[in-house]
């Protein structure tokens, strides 16, 4: 059902603006939009219930409700959420915050930072939150399916194993004897030749019940079914016959036939006739000793007396007793739930489980552990004066790591310095004194405890980070030594391999001069490098070594020459040019595991795992200098405050200040004043060897070089606060190398001397200064020298300076800002500095404002990532103290901005994290600013507006969830910290806000109902977060005011939506009716007038009443939404089932709910689906298991041809008057598109047999495409048609699909299982009888659509077989006419089985896998029985006056014994078959007159499938069913006052005839043990001990044998059709006396004639039929006068 076309969207959109222009109230605005979307739509939308105003219910019926003993059910717990503070986890000992910085922070934006690093987490818990969600995310999971119990089916026995023919048949101890013999067939109708004499194995033994049998085989395998049998019970005698063949004998019938076997020799012809002539006189003694009994049963009065007495009612009064305990023990037995076999409880889903959210923590890359073991050269010796000790490098040598990256030709990581030299030759530098470790940071006296500074003193190791591991990321070691002079000349001697203990000698004398003297002065020497990775996924190289050690190049020393040298790394021919050192460096890397212990971070802050005095050495983690870009950044949540200074190189050939100026130093300071006796701040991070933290460091030096080129990096821990004053000073030096004494000595030996200074001021614009600056030298230092400005004009200001080399750019030096409390991000910075303008008293300007929120949509990616939290944060401060409306709204523009932002680099994590741990509404203050949550709500409203930006309000929708969450953390924190919690729901929120809240909902339905197409993500966005955001208003706010938005929501669908509206709705259902408290919500109480009601007198509502929809508003809602989705076309019905029965899979498995009375209590709210089932009941009336998905487009079934004609006598079909009824509907409706094409119940036309079936139904087949292909489209051609021609008042006569149907009885099983039994009664009295026949209907099809099929069935399926071509045996059967054997015969030509059948599909179809699904599938169909079962017992328990009425005869009692019968015509499992025995001996009990009164077709039926079951497989089967079928004749000879059984008697000779028919192998051992049984029964009963009654039973027994063994006999003769006949024809005539049994053999043979092509010998059966049928209507009755004429005409 849908609309016609909607007007084409130009034109759409223009009137809907149009419409919403007008200013109004919501409900107008509401009111405004649905005409404008609606207004072409010929539906009718059902109308709006108003829901009930719960909280005004809540306390007018609270006596009530206390008084209730489930009121937990009817009302919230108190404790439903509170708000926590968890504290802040972090890696470290202590705060990485320095102590003094809170105080020294004066910059807004700098304590913002530090608050959000020192701020605990706060949350919001919500105690019952995991009962919030779908069913698998309950807290008790799912319990654990291995427990099943395991069900033995028949259907699964093996086909060929057949036990042990002669241990089943024989009783230990009688007369046996076996041997070869000939037999020839001996019939009236055949003269016997010696040609037709056949050898055959024989052999006699005794069964159960004393009789005999002579069985022939056709080897002496006696174990085999036997190939036919002689029943010596109806032998009359054994003679001697010469006549055909010598050593012959015969044995004589009751029948006049008679069997004619022959021996070998005359000894064993002697021995035969000996022994069955012996068995027969003992048969001749028992008969004449039952007569006796049945002659003094005749004389003796008094036993006449007792036998009334023991009539029915004192009749076998324990097993009336045991039926009713069988009947409560079924009831209590521990079952098993029947959704935890559902087979979508069983799959794994995880899509609608939220992600689990983390707080913030420090996240790393790949992790690197860096061991630095030894540096050797070739040149060595002892450097201690006297000679003794180790052999070691001749001087100091100094190596410094870092990562340079070539594929993106950076430089990742500082640098990590390494001391490795020998205790003895570290004596050659001259001692510095060590000064403790007072940097940068205030260190709290705790820290210096942990951390010692001579532990500290010569790293080792270092733990690299890298974020994008790839194979081009190399680690370089830089190796200096201590200033001599040139790099060549140093070099030289460490590059010969000639002996080298001179040289030695010689350079170790030189060293220790250079040590004495240049000691703090380094010069660069060699470098080495090697790769770190594998690959890109971060897998270390660990084979790799470094390379040689190669002599740095003075004039390629900076990092862009090294990255050049490294591009050329893996080319040998280059490398193979590059001067080589000869020696070792020994460093090992490897991963870090997460436990890894005693480091420290950059800041030199000891992590947890710390330990105290150890004499493990401490590792440092070295600073990474991650990419700046968003995917790789994280919002920062230590303090961290570092600034890497980098002089890069000076430029003074042409300076003309300082005569020398050639070995220049470079001294770096970092000072807070430019007075004069201002000192550097001790902030720089030392050396190896040296203080932790000094106030000068050095750049390496070039000898002779004027213009030197520099790589060292200066690491400087900033001061927390920075301002104007701070700079870095570079002082420059000439250090004399020469040594030499040629000058006069007067001189002082001078060291250094100064050439000359330069400054950098770090703040620019209130920002640290980080990019590459060129700076001018001045020769002197006068105080104030930050002060000095050019006025241009040769003015200057401050000052004088006297610049070197005319004031040009001489210095090239760069820094790099590592902080997590600066900013480089000029609008971020402008904007916090607005806002602490204003803050600070200066009074803020709307359109000022505004213009710094709009220029943050300007901000780095990356920098908006790092300082998340924190921008956030500021963000809701602003939006509460916004006084006018344009700043709120800009700020949630901004806000909308950042978290589009987050989401398109995929780090939506983030801000998950932030709405659970980090956000905090302000304290709110009522006069002074407003709250996050209404104020943000109503900007919403304002930018959701249509005349609003579409691109701002699309992703708005699009991340709308984060926007709903903080609201409700919002109103969370609101309601408890003003203490709200306390008031009643209508007073926690003013009027303004709910009002924002209705206009919010009310804004996004246009957007939601309209976009779904041209934004689908957007829409589908908002649609949930809506959903998620009622369903947490119901914890907060006004229940009742909540419904109604729900409500809102719900008007702004119709019927005939396209497909997506239909998602959303049903998406949107599900979220809201899996809120922790959906049944409190829908208050599961009696809702009477007057005084209060005690829930026994409930008036129970069973159809959806609007009364109904009003007190039980959710649930009212769904289930009115389910019934009209029901009408719409497949897809639509899936999606609405599916929240159905999740929903009642989770009210069953909700452990809150686990008890009896709860689930009967939930029950009530659902008992409406019965209507709304019975109201669908000829869509869901499927028989048929098609194991395929029903193709749309497949063939029409053709029913017609494997139905065949069943005669009325036999087992009662399912009424097919329903498929006639339907056919004339199905095919209009094929024809007009009404009843959807793909349907189960194809018309059973006989006409379309023959044609070809696609071509006569072709409309089906295109039909498909309709509501299939454009569901999308508004006017799916199906729809309009059905609204155009037929108004909307159709109701969908098609079938449902399989999967529909299963889950709707599932859900059907679920409530009738649960209800309590008063509930059920209540509902039968109320329903009228077409709804009770309709009731049994559909637990008929539970019995059909939930039966087992059987391990090989499921296995084939799985496997997605064709069809199975059955061997010649079976075709040649007379035709099937029992419905399973249909059913087999139809499964088998079927492929692969339907998803909704199998439980892993996608997965391989192993063994394991079948045997699991069959586990399941036999469970489900045990437990559907098990149901049924109950639910019968009870009803004829209730009703059995209307059942008995008309002698049990009526269509009430048909219905019901219709269902018991389908119990054994389904597979059952041995536990469901004992309990479905035992129902059955209680119905025939309870009402006999159905069975031996009146018509036989209903004892007709039982016969015939208990006689079925008397061939079953399993002997606790046969023992069951042989015992019932003894019962019914043993109840019937009662009924009679034992007189006779003549009705069961007949019936079962009449079965078994059919049976002959129908069952391979009836006639076999299985079913001569259960005939056994029964004569054993009536051997054994007591009570009927002096009556004709067990020799009745023997009689009926011999018969029985009789028609088998002439059955044998047809068998054998089975290829020629025309003896086949004459035995047919000569067994018929023997029943002359009983008319059903002659017609049911003429029946048969006209079948076989048919069969044969032979249709005048079938007519002429039919005739003789007619002709019995005729006689016996005359005879019985003279009104039957028509019949006369046609007996005469016969």
């Amino acid at each position: 059902m849908s609309q016609p076309p909607l007007l084409p969207s130009s034109a759409e959109t223009r009137k809907f603006t149009r419409a919403l222009s007008k200013p109004g109230t919501a409900a107008e605005l509401r009111q405004s939009v649905s005409e404008v979307v609606r207004g072409s739509v010929l539906l009718a939308k059902p109308k709006l219930i108003e829901p009930l105003d719960y909280e005004n219910v809540i306390v007018q019926k609270k006596t009530q409700i206390l008084n209730d003993c489930l009121r937990e059910m009817l009302l919230f717990p108190y404790d439903d959420f509170q708000t926590a503070i968890l504290r802040r986890q972090g890696r470290y000992v202590c705060s990485t915050i320095p102590a003094n910085a809170q105080q020294e922070a004066q910059s807004l934006f700098v304590t913002e930072c530090i608050k959000t690093y020192n701020s605990d987490w706060h949350l919001v818990n919500y105690k019952y939150e995991d009962y919030s969600g779908e069913f698998r995310q309950l807290p008790n999971k799912v319990a654990k399916l291995d427990k099943l119990p395991v069900h033995v089916y028949e259907v699964d026995e093996e086909v060929d194993k057949d036990e042990d023919a002669a241990s089943l048949g024989s009783q230990k101890g009688g007369i046996t004897k076996h041997g070869w013999l000939y037999k020839g067939n001996m019939n009236s109708a055949i003269s016997v030749t010696m040609r037709s004499f056949k050898r055959r194995f024989f052999h006699l033994i005794q069964l159960g019940d004393g009789s005999y049998n002579l069985n022939f085989y056709k080897d002496e395998k006696i174990s085999k079914e036997p190939k036919g049998s002689i029943f010596l019970d109806s032998c009359m005698g054994v003679v001697q016959n010469n006549k055909v063949r010598r050593f012959a004998f015969e044995l004589k019938m009751q029948d006049k036939s008679s069997y004619l076997l022959a021996a070998d020799s005359e000894v064993e012809m002697e021995e035969w006739i000996t022994t069955l002539n012996k068995i027969l006189q003992l048969n001749f003694e028992a008969a004449m000793q039952e007569k006796r009994n049945g002659d003094s049963h005749e004389d003796d009065e008094q036993s006449k007396i007792e036998g009334s007495v023991s009539g029915l009612d004192s009749y076998l009064p324990e097993l009336a007793k045991s039926t009713r305990e069988a009947e409560i023990k079924l009831k209590s037995e521990s079952r098993v739930k029947l959704f935890y076999l559902d087979p979508d409880a069983q799959k794994l889903d995880f899509s609608s489980a939220e992600p689990e959210v983390k707080p913030f923590e420090e996240k790393f890359g790949k992790r690197i552990l860096v061991k630095c073991n030894d540096l050797s050269f070739n040149l060595q010796c002892c450097v201690a004066e006297n000679e003794e000790g180790p052999t070691t490098n001749v001087e100091p040598f100094f190596v410094t790591l870092s990562l340079f990256d070539i594929k993106y030709n950076r430089k990742i990581s500082a640098d990590f310095h390494v001391d490795l030299n020998h205790f003895s030759v570290r004596q050659m530098l001259a001692t510095t004194s060590p000064s403790l470790m007072n940097g940068g940071r205030q260190s709290s006296p705790a820290l210096q405890d942990i951390l010692h500074e001579a532990a500290m003193q010569y790293p080792k190791q270092g733990i690299f980070s890298v974020t994008c591991p790839h194979p081009d990321i190399f680690l370089v070691a830089r190796i200096e030594k201590v200033l001599q002079g040139s790099i060549t000349h140093g070099a030289e001697p460490y590059m010969k391999s000639s002996d080298s203990s001179k040289v030695a000698q010689k350079v170790l004398k030189n060293a220790k001069q250079a040590c004495q003297r240049l000691g703090q002065y380094r010069m660069p020497f060699a470098w080495a490098a090697r790769t770190l990775f594998k690959d890109a996924s971060g897998n270390l190289d660990k084979n790799a070594r470094f390379s040689a050690l190669y002599k740095q190049d003075s004039n390629k020393l900076s990092n862009e020459d090294m990255l050049k040298l490294l591009a050329d790394f893996r080319k040998p021919e280059k490398m193979a040019k590059l001067p080589v050192i000869l020696g070792n460096l020994d460093i090992t890397i490897d991963s870090v595991s997460s436990d890894f212990p005693n480091y420290v971070n950059s800041s030199y802050i000891p992590t947890k795992q710390f330990e105290t005095c150890t004499k493990m050495p401490i590792t440092f983690e070295v600073e990474e200098f991650v990419p700046c870009i968003p995917k790789h950044t994280q919002p920062y949540t230590i303090y961290n405050h570092h600034l890497y200074v980098y002089p890069k190189s000076l430029k003074y050939d042409s300076q003309k200040s300082f005569a020398k100026a050639r070995n220049i130093a470079i001294c770096i300071e970092f000072k807070d004043s430019d007075e004069e006796d201002s000192q550097p701040l001790k902030c720089i991070y030392g050396r190896p060897g040296g203080p932790v933290f000094t106030r000068s460091a050095f750049a390496a030096v070039l000898h002779h070089h004027q213009n030197p080129e520099f790589y060292d990096e200066i690491k400087i821990e900033l001061p927390t606060q920075l301002h104007e004053k701070h700079h870095l000073l570079f002082t420059f030096f000439h250090v004399s190398c020469d040594n030499s004494s040629k000058g006069s000595t007067k001189k002082k030996d001078v060291v250094e001397t100064q050439v000359g200074y330069s400054w950098l001021p770090l703040l620019k614009d209130g920002r640290v200064v980080t990019s590459e600056q060129h700076i001018p030298v001045s020769a002197n230092l006068p105080s104030g020298y930050l002060g000095y400005q050019e006025l241009g004009m040769g003015r200057h200001y401050g000052p004088e300076i006297k610049w070197v080399d005319g004031s040009k750019p001489l210095l090239r030096v760069s820094t790099h800002l590592v902080s997590t409390v600066y900013t480089q991000d000029q609008h971020f910075h402008n904007f916090f500095q607005y806002c602490q303008k204003t803050e600070s008293g200066a009074q803020a300007l709307g359109s000022e404002l505004v213009k710094y929120l709009k220029s943050l949509h300007a901000m780095e990616g990356h920098v908006m990532i790092a300082f998340l939290p924190t921008i956030l944060n500021q963000l809701f401060r602003v939006l509460t103290r916004a006084t006018q409306e344009e700043v709120a709204v800009n700020v949630t523009r901004v806000i909308i901005h950042v978290v589009a932002q987050c989401h398109e680099e995929g780090l939506e994590s983030h801000l998950r994290s932030y709405v659970k741990y980090a956000y905090k509404a302000e304290p709110y203050i009522a006069s002074e600013y407003k709250t996050v949550h209404e104020e943000l709500t109503k900007s919403m409203t304002t930018i959701l507006k249509p005349s609003a930006d579409f691109l701002t309000s699309n992703k708005l929708l699009k991340y709308s969830w984060f926007f709903f969450e903080v609201l409700i953390k919002s109103m969370a924190q609101h309601l408890i910290e003003n203490s709200k919690v306390k008031l009643l729901r209508n007073q926690r929120f003013p009027a303004s806000y709910h009002h924002a809240v209705e206009t919010v909902v009310n804004m996004l339905m246009p957007h939601i109902t309209q976009k779904f197409r041209d934004n689908p993500e957007a829409s589908k966005n908002a649609n949930h977060s809506l959903a998620v955001f009622i369903k947490r208003c119901f914890t907060f706010m006004d229940r009742g005011f909540v419904f109604k938005q729900i409500n809102n929501y719900i008007s702004c669908f119709a019927p005939g939506d396209p497909k997506t509206l239909f998602e959303y709705k049903f998406e949107f259902l599900r979220v809201v009716c899996n809120h922790e408290h959906y049944i409190p919500l829908n208050l599961p109480m009696p809702f009477g007038k007057g005084r209060i009601q005690r829930y026994q007198d409930l008036q129970l509502d069973y159809s959806l009443t609007d009364e109904f929809c009003r007190n039980h508003f959710l649930v009212g809602l769904l289930l009115r939404e389910v019934g009209t989705a029901l009408q719409e076309f497949r897809e639509v019905r899936l999606i609405a089932i599916g929240v159905l029965k999740n929903l009642l899979i989770k009210h069953s498995f909700d452990d809150r709910y686990a008890s009896r009375s709860h689930q009967a209590r939930i029950a009530t709210l659902y008992l409406p689906l019965f209507g709304l089932l019975i109201e669908n009941v000829q869509r869901i009336n499927v028989r048929d298991v098609s194991p395929f998905p029903v193709n749309p487009g497949s063939t029409v079934k053709e029913e017609s041809l494997t139905l065949p004609a069943v005669n009325p006598i036999v087992t009662p079909q399912k009424s097919g008057s329903s498929l006639d009824a339907s056919l004339h509907k199905d095919l209009f409706g094929a024809i007009s598109g009404i009843a959807s094409p793909y349907t189960n119940s194809t018309p059973n036309i006989s006409s379309v047999r023959n044609a070809d079936s696609r071509g006569s139904l072709i409309s089906t087949d295109s039909g498909n495409s309709l509501p299939e292909r454009n569901s999308e489209k508004s006017n799916s051609l199906d729809k309009h048609q059905q609204s155009g021609t037929l108004g909307n008042s159709v109701v969908r006569c098609d079938k449902l699909d399989q999967s529909e149907i299963k889950s709707l009885l599932m859900c059907f099983l679920y409530i009738l299982k649960s209800m309590s039994d008063d509930a059920l009664f209540t509902y039968w009295n109320k329903a009228s009888t077409s709804e009770l026949m309709d009731f049994f209907t559909i637990l008929e099809v539970c019995l059909h659509q939930f039966q087992y099929m059987g391990k090989r069935y499921i296995a084939r399926n799985q496997e997605g077989l064709g069809p199975i071509v059955h061997d010649r045996k079976s075709q040649t059967l007379p035709v099937s006419r029992n419905r399973t054997g249909m059913m087999h015969a139809r499964l088998q030509q079927l492929g692969s089985l339907d998803n909704s059948l199998t439980f892993n599909h996608s997965y391989g179809h192993s063994d394991a896998d079948v045997l699991h699904q069959s586990l399941l599938e036999a469970n489900i169909a045990t437990e559907v029985c098990l149901t049924a079962l109950d639910t019968l017992s009870l009803f004829t328990l209730a009703f059995k006056n209307q059942l008995l009425a008309d002698h049990g005869h009526n269509p009430l009692m048909k219905k019901v014994f219709d269902v018991y019968l389908c119990f054994l015509q389904k597979h059952q499992s041995e536990t469901a078959l004992k309990n479905v025995f035992t129902a059955l001996r209680s119905l025939i009990y309870k009402f006999p007159s159905t069975f031996y009164e009146r018509r036989a077709d209903m004892c007709a039926a039982l016969c015939y499938e208990v006689l079925k079951c008397c061939n079953s497989k399993l002997s606790s089967i046969r023992t069951e069913a042989s015992q019932l079928l003894y019962f019914l004749m043993r109840n019937n000879f009662d009924y009679t006052g034992k007189k006779s059984f003549v009705r069961t008697h007949l019936q079962v000779i009449i079965s078994v005839s059919q049976l002959i028919a129908d069952v391979v192998g009836i006639g076999g051992t299985r079913f001569q043990q259960s005939l056994s049984i029964i004569n054993n029964c009536a051997n054994s009963d007591r009570l009927i001990k002096h009556t004709t009654f067990s020799s009745d039973v023997k009689d009926l027994t011999k018969r029985i044998r009789t028609v088998l063994m002439a059955t044998a006999q047809m068998k054998e003769h089975e290829n020629d059709p025309e003896m086949l006949v004459d035995l047919q024809y000569s067994l018929a005539k023997s029943y002359a006396s009983t008319p059903e049994l002659r017609k049911t053999w003429l029946d048969s043979m006209a079948r076989i004639h048919v069969k044969n092509g032979d249709l005048s010998e079938a007519a002429m059966c039919y005739v003789h039929v007619t002709a019995l049928v005729a006689e016996y209507l005359t005879r019985k009755d003279s009104s039957h006068r028509n019949c006369v004429p046609i007996k005469r005409q016969l």
